[in-house]
């Protein structure tokens, strides 16, 4: 059943896409020719030559669609998510347009380089548009009841409790849980808790006022009895969550849906191993789960260092004559070099040489490396002023443009700190799979200087599971704000 739905909305979304890009290209065609905005110097070409070119704009897009994941599934995809693919298939597909009109130019008429533009322009625009549209009003339609998928979940403990909460904090998805199943037989009435675990992402307001409401889904059952709940017709998928302890019982439970026409789903209970985020990956057929993957690898890798080298360059280039200016003045107020060079540890536990203007004396460190506090005799006059707007960092951008940081990341520390932090706090040195940065998740929310280092772990794993560009660009932003008001950097 869950198939054949699928199968109507794939092709209710095709015929949104072609009707979309349909539009976007008579209208680029009216635009350009026909409005009278634009200058025509050669001439008007004829439509008919336009409107064949239909034929495969309809193929390029209803192909690179499909093979960007397009028409897959998305109920609990992301907005944002959405969008993003919706950009980089447009894009694609209007290279691959250009090229193939191009490449047969000398057979058939030149096309307008602006009906590209305004297509392209369109296209995107109308695509989105399109889509959010769809999107807002299926998710309307679920909320209230309809097109919902019934779920029945194969599990009743940890794992399938947090299952259970994701569909039940989400009734956009469209789904309705029937209940779960249970290794042993129930007392009559008992009801399976489902436990809320807030991330370090959540406010704690947020998370104690779900904590308060805990839902409950009822057991109606036993392993034994899932092929009579199926054919009772009242279930569309089935999610197989079973404990660790109950993985023994996994090849039984799988044997017992049999050929049945209903969708399954295996949930691992991996989350005692699992580090960062998990990804399973294909290998010769094999699915293979890694249970330490971060956004941050292949092309996304590349775009980050790409966007740090073009950023970093420009934002080098503005503070120059105010790093020039505060070199002067550090020169004249202390003893000393300008520049201060301390080994870091930045990606996969490599070290480097990261580069500051000097705030402290020159001697600062002669009973040993320490953190500084409020109040530090050590801080010059000068110093504490940079090191309150964090001025002292701008040489970093070099460090950024040289590839040893990222803008945004995990802040670097030094060697002799990580051998006592990494015995101590789990999962410190994970924060290493990425490039060290200027600023980072946990600064933006107040977790720097002489802070918990548990909460400052915490909000770097959060950003390496969930890294995207947009959230790079969202902790730059706040970055100039948090430095005015924090009142941990001294």
């Amino acid at each position: 059943m869950l198939k054949k739905h699928s199968q109507l909305f794939e092709a209710l979304l095709l015929a949104s896409d072609l009707i979309v890009v349909s539009v976007a290209w008579i209208a680029a065609y009216w635009i350009r020719f026909r409005w009278g905005v634009l200058p025509v110097d050669k001439g008007v070409p004829p439509f008919v030559d336009y409107f064949r070119m239909l034929i495969f704009v309809w193929l390029i897009w209803a192909f690179v669609f499909k093979r960007f994941g397009l028409y897959m599934p998305m109920r609990r995809m992301k907005r944002f998510h959405e969008v993003w693919l919706l950009l980089r298939a447009n894009l694609f597909s209007i290279l691959l347009i250009i090229s193939f009109t191009y490449l047969f130019r000398e057979k058939s008429v030149p096309f307008s380089r602006a009906v590209f533009v305004i297509f392209g322009v369109l296209s995107i625009s109308l695509s989105i548009a399109a889509r959010s549209s769809i999107r807002t009003v299926l998710r309307a339609f679920r909320r209230r009841g309809f097109n919902l998928r019934h779920v029945l979940i194969v599990g009743s403990g940890e794992l399938a409790g947090k299952v259970a909460k994701s569909y039940l904090e989400h009734p956009e998805y469209g789904v309705e849980l029937i209940g779960c199943l249970t290794r042993n037989q129930p007392p009559v009435g008992a009801r399976a808790q489902l436990r809320v675990v807030g991330g370090s992402h959540i406010p704690a307001e947020a998370a104690a006022m779900l904590h308060e409401q805990q839902q409950t889904v009822p057991i109606i059952g036993i392993y034994e009895e899932l092929p009579e709940i199926i054919e009772s017709g009242r279930v569309d998928q089935v999610i197989v969550a079973l404990p660790l302890e109950d993985n023994n019982l996994l090849k039984a439970v799988v044997a017992s849906i049999g050929d049945s026409m209903v969708d399954v789903k295996i949930v691992p209970d991996l989350q005692g191993f699992i580090q960062l985020g998990a990804m399973v990956e294909d290998f010769e057929g094999l699915p293979m789960i890694s249970i330490a993957s971060t956004p941050l690898s292949g092309i996304n890798r590349f775009t980050k260092r790409v966007f740090d080298m073009l950023l970093g360059t420009v934002l080098f280039v503005l503070a120059l004559p105010l790093m020039l200016l505060i070199a002067v003045v550090v020169k004249l107020t202390s003893k000393g070099p300008v520049l201060f060079s301390q080994e870091r540890v930045g990606l996969d536990g490599k070290t480097f040489s990261i580069y500051k203007f000097r705030t402290m004396a020159i001697d600062a460190e002669a009973e040993g490396a320490r953190f500084a506090v409020r109040g530090d005799p050590r801080v010059t006059g000068v110093g504490k002023l940079l090191r309150r707007t964090s001025m002292d960092e701008l040489p970093q951008l070099w460090n950024v443009i040289r590839g040893d940081m990222s803008l945004v990341g995990p802040r670097p520390e030094r060697p002799v700190f990580i051998d006592e932090f990494r015995q101590h706090i789990p999962k410190y040195m994970l924060r290493h799979k990425v490039q060290a940065g200027m600023t980072g998740w946990a600064q933006v929310n107040g977790w720097r200087g002489n802070t918990s280092i548990e909460k400052r772990i915490e909000h770097d794993l959060y950003y390496i599971e969930n890294w995207s560009l947009l959230l790079d660009l969202k902790i730059l932003a706040r970055t100039f704000f948090a430095t005015l008001s924090d009142r941990n950097a001294y």
